[in-house]
């Protein structure tokens, strides 16, 4: 149960925006998740300043029920960071990842 929301101060049009989402739903596969249960959000247009500047820059949130290894985490970064660039012109230097381990998770009507 991953959920990866991004904040990005560029403009998502709704063709960058399917095609992050299925890039996203590939490289969760990274810390061992599927797509089949990914929720991804799109906040776009953000007024995000970094490093003194409102140049373009992202900040990238997965909140994840359970764990994953450091490693699975940092192949995800690079990956997550590289399809940011690719799709949005964002520079990695300017692109945030934060991750948040989370132990109990609602769906359904139910904690799992």
């Amino acid at each position: 149960m991953p959920l990866i929301t991004a904040k990005v101060s560029t403009d998502i049009t709704k063709e960058k925006e399917i095609s992050l989402k299925s890039q996203f739903g590939t490289a969760i596969e990274l810390i061992g998740k599927s797509e089949s249960w990914l929720m991804v959000e799109f906040q776009d247009n953000c007024r995000l300043y970094f490093k003194g500047d409102d140049a373009p820059a992202a900040m990238l949130e997965v909140d994840l029920f359970g764990k994953a290894s450091d490693s699975g985490y940092d192949a995800l970064t690079e990956k997550l960071t590289e399809i940011v660039e690719k799709e949005l012109g964002i520079p990695k230097g300017r692109i945030y990842v934060k991750y948040s381990e989370i132990d109990h998770w609602g769906y359904s009507g139910f904690n799992f």
